[in-house]
């Protein structure tokens, strides 16, 4: 199951158990419609008593980084388990954005992390 939230360019996400291809069929297309509004995106991820995905939802995921990789500005994982952290990772090849694994106590300081500003 997903939440979704959304303020200006920035969707923050908390998925919760197992990731489904109706997660996918809400998200994918909200993701497009902020890519065409504002270029880029910022996505914030937290994972709370996360399983992973399903198969055809994992590769829906993967599809939409790669096909996105210049429009995904920043990524922060947010989880407190090992494959959690590695899976930051793994998903690096597939983006061009920059990604950071947060723990769930640093759930404030991703927040701010995704939103800030560079100059």
């Amino acid at each position: 199951m997903i939440s979704i939230q959304v303020e200006h360019n920035v969707i923050y996400t908390v998925a919760e158990e197992k990731l489904t291809n109706e997660d996918y069929d809400r998200l994918i297309p909200l993701l497009q419609e902020k890519v065409r509004s504002f270029g880029t995106i910022r996505w914030y991820f937290e994972m709370k008593e996360f399983e992973g995905w399903n198969l055809s939802a994992m590769w829906r995921d993967i599809k939409f980084d790669f096909k996105n990789k210049e429009n995904l500005e920043r990524i922060a994982m947010v989880g407190n388990k090992d494959w959690e952290k590695e899976l930051t990772q793994l998903m690096k090849p597939f983006t061009g954005a920059t990604i950071k694994y947060f723990d769930l106590t640093e759930k404030d300081e991703a927040k701010n992390w995704i939103k800030k500003i560079e100059i």
